[in-house]
C-alpha cells in the first residue's frame, strides 16, 4: 500500500461524489499508509486481537476508505458508494463498516476512546495496541487534555497518538485560532512521551513507531508536520480546501499532480 494509492483514491471519489474534505484527507495519507502497510497488526477486520486503529479526525474518512479498499476489506462497488443514500461510506467514518474500529466526527473525542480501548486491552491481558490519529485543531477540545491527563495517570504504553500537525482548520489557520506554540513541552508536561517527525518521511514515520515501548512507561505521541492538501499545488495550505468541492479543470489538474509526485507521470 503506497500513499499515492490513497490519494488517487481520495481525488477519485470526492469528484465522483462531489464533496469537500479532500486537503484533510490528503494530509494524512502518508499516515494512514504507514499504519496500515507497516505497523498495524490487523490481518481481519473482526479479529478480537487486532490492534486498534481511531480516526479522530473523522471528516478525513476518505483516507481510510482507501486503505480499507487496498486491503481488501471493502470492494470497489462499495466503495462507488461513498456518500450515497443507503451507503455505509458516509463523510465521517461509522463503525457498522467493516475496519472501521470507532464511529468518529465528534471533534476530541477519539483520544478519549483510545484510552479507554487501550486501558481495556490492559485490563484483558491482551497485547493489542491502540492508534489515534488526530489533528492539531481538534487539540483545542478540553476533552484531549483530561483525557492526557489520564493516559498519563494510567502509564497506557500501548497507547499512540498521532496528530497531523497542519496548521489550520475549517475557518482559519491553528496559530490565529488557539495556538499550539511549544506543543511538545505541553504534551512532556502533561507526561507523554513525544516524537516530532516530518507527516510525508515515511521512512521516519516508521523508524520511530517500530522503536516504541509498548509494554510499560508512558503513552506515545507523534506529532507529525504535514502540509494541508500534500500533493495538489491549489489545495495546499489553502483554508477553502477543507470544504469546497473540485470542478472538473481543477480534478484533472490534481490528478495529474499526485501522480507526478509519485513518478507515475
Amino acid at each position: 500500500m503506497e500513499a499515492y494509492q490513497i490519494r488517487e483514491i481520495i481525488l477519485q471519489q470526492s469528484k465522483r461524489a462531489n464533496v469537500g474534505h479532500i486537503g484533510s484527507a490528503l494530509s494524512i495519507a502518508d499516515i494512514i499508509a504507514v499504519l496500515y502497510q507497516d505497523i498495524l497488526r490487523n490481518t481481519k477486520p473482526d479479529d478480537a486481537e487486532r490492534d486498534r486503529l481511531i480516526l479522530s479526525k473523522g471528516h478525513a474518512a476518505l483516507a481510510l476508505y482507501a486503505a480499507l479498499f487496498l486491503k481488501g476489506w471493502i470492494s470497489e462497488k462499495e466503495l462507488n458508494t461513498f456518500c450515497q443514500d443507503g451507503s455505509l461510506l458516509g463523510v465521517h467514518p461509522e463503525s457498522v463498516l467493516p475496519g472501521i474500529d470507532f464511529s468518529t466526527g465528534s471533534l476530541g473525542l477519539g483520544l478519549s476512546i483510545g484510552a479507554g480501548a487501550a486501558l481495556a486491552a490492559r485490563l484483558q491481558d491482551s497485547l493489542r495496541r491502540v492508534f489515534v490519529v488526530m489533528s492539531d485543531g481538534e487539540c483545542n477540545e478540553g476533552s484531549v487534555w483530561e483525557t492526557a491527563m489520564f493516559a498519563s495517570q494510567h502509564c497506557l504504553a500501548n497507547l499512540v497518538a498521532i496528530i497531523d500537525f497542519n496548521g489550520q482548520q475549517a475557518f482559519g489557520y491553528t496559530k490565529d485560532i488557539l495556538s499550539q506554540h511549544a506543543v511538545v513541552e505541553r504534551w512532556q508536561a502533561f507526561g507523554w512521551d513525544v516524537h516530532e517527525v516530518d507527516g510525508h518521511n515515511t521512512r521516519q514515520m516508521v523508524d520511530v513507531l517500530q522503536n516504541l515501548d509498548w509494554k510499560k512507561g508512558l503513552p506515545h505521541l507523534i506529532i507529525a508536520h504535514t502540509i494541508f492538501g500534500k500533493g495538489v499545488s491549489y489545495m495546499e495550505n489553502r483554508i477553502k480546501w477543507h470544504y469546497f468541492p473540485m470542478s472538473d479543470e481543477e480534478y484533472t489538474q490534481a490528478l495529474r499532480e499526485v501522480r507526478k509526485l509519485e513518478g507515475k507521470v
